[in-house]
C-alpha cells in the first residue's frame, strides 16, 4: 500500500472495505418461547488489565482495577440472580488467573465466559504471530477454569486487527462481539465470503466506559451524569422492543459497579421486567438461536 488514501486506485480502497463486512441480516422470525426481545448483558471483567497493559505497575491505577473484582463483581452477580438474567462475561486471561475463583463463580451462577484478550492487549499493534498465540492461550486458560472452551470473543476496547477473523475462525468460535456496522446481529463475511460467525453488535453509546472513565493527568472525565446515561440506555431497550431485535449492553465491573451507576443498573432492568415477552440470554445463546433460525 503505498500514497495517500486519496491517491489509492479502486481495488485498493475497496479491498481495504471489503476484508470483513456485514453479511446477511440475522434478526430471527421469533425469539425463544415467543419473546418480543433478546436482552444480552455483557460485562468486561478488565480488571487490573489496561493498567498493566500500559506499564502502568503503581499502586493506585491497579486499585482502580482491583476494585472490579472486589466489589464490582460481587454486587453484579447478585443484581443478576435478583432479575434471573444469564449474561456474558468477557475475561482477559490475566484477570482470571489474578483472581482466583472468579471465573467459576460465572459459571457457578449459569453465565457464560468468552474471550477478551490475553492482558487487554492492543491487537492492531501486534503482529499477526502474536495475536494469534495470546488469543490461544488466553482460550487454554478459560477452558481450564470454566470448564469448557470458549465459543466467542470481543476484542480488547474493540480493537479488530486484519489478522483477528482468520484468528477467529481459526479458534473455532461460533460469534464475535467487537463490530458496529448494525443495531442487530449479522453474519460476518470476509473478502465477500460468508464465515458463518454470528456478530452481536457493540456500540460505544451502550458501552459504560465513555460515559463514566476518568483519567486525573488527562482530559478525561465522567461528563455524563448516570441519570443521563440511564435515559439512553432506556431508549435503546424500547426502540428494540418495538422492533423485535436484541438489546446488547457492555459494562465493566470497576466502572458499572459503584454505588451510584449499579443503582441506574437495577433501575433499567426493573423497566426490561415491567415488559412482557423478555428473553434474557448469553451471546453464546443468542448466537446459537439466530443461527439456527436462519440455516
Amino acid at each position: 500500500m503505498t500514497g495517500q488514501p486519496w491517491q489509492w486506485d479502486e481495488a485498493t480502497w475497496r479491498g481495504h472495505v471489503e476484508h470483513v463486512r456485514a453479511g446477511r441480516p440475522l434478526r430471527p422470525a421469533a425469539w425463544p418461547g415467543g419473546a418480543k426481545v433478546a436482552v444480552a448483558l455483557s460485562f468486561d471483567s478488565d480488571h487490573e488489565t489496561p493498567a498493566l497493559r500500559d506499564g502502568e505497575v503503581l499502586p493506585g491505577k491497579l486499585a482502580q482495577g482491583e476494585y472490579g473484582a472486589r466489589v464490582g463483581v460481587p454486587r453484579i452477580l447478585k443484581l443478576l440472580q435478583r432479575h434471573n438474567a444469564p449474561a456474558s462475561f468477557f475475561v482477559p486471561a490475566v484477570s482470571a488467573l489474578l483472581h482466583d475463583g472468579e471465573v467459576k463463580s460465572y459459571v457457578d451462577a449459569g453465565h457464560e465466559v468468552a474471550l477478551h484478550g490475553w492482558i487487554h492487549e492492543r491487537n492492531t499493534a501486534l503482529t499477526g504471530t502474536e495475536e494469534r498465540d495470546l488469543a490461544f492461550r488466553a482460550a487454554d486458560v478459560l477452558e481450564r477454569l470454566a470448564g469448557t472452551r470458549p465459543v466467542g470473543i470481543r476484542t480488547p476496547s474493540w480493537d479488530f486487527s486484519a489478522h483477528t477473523l482468520a484468528i477467529t475462525r481459526e479458534l473455532g468460535l461460533t460469534y464475535d462481539s467487537s463490530l458496529m456496522a448494525d443495531d442487530d446481529c449479522y453474519e460476518l463475511l470476509e473478502h465477500g465470503e460468508p464465515t458463518g460467525i454470528v456478530e452481536l453488535p457493540v456500540e460505544w453509546i451502550r458501552d459504560d466506559a465513555p460515559y463514566f472513565m476518568m483519567d486525573r493527568f488527562a482530559s478525561l472525565r465522567p461528563y455524563t451524569p448516570p441519570r443521563g446515561v440511564l435515559s439512553i440506555w432506556r431508549d435503546e431497550f424500547d426502540a428494540a422492543y418495538a422492533e423485535g431485535g436484541i438489546f446488547q449492553l457492555t459494562l465493566h465491573p470497576h466502572i458499572i459497579g459503584h454505588r451510584s451507576r449499579l443503582a441506574i443498573l437495577a433501575e433499567l432492568l426493573g423497566h426490561i421486567d415491567g415488559h412482557d415477552g423478555v428473553w434474557y440470554a448469553t451471546h453464546a445463546q443468542i448466537a446459537d438461536h439466530v443461527r439456527q433460525e436462519q440455516s
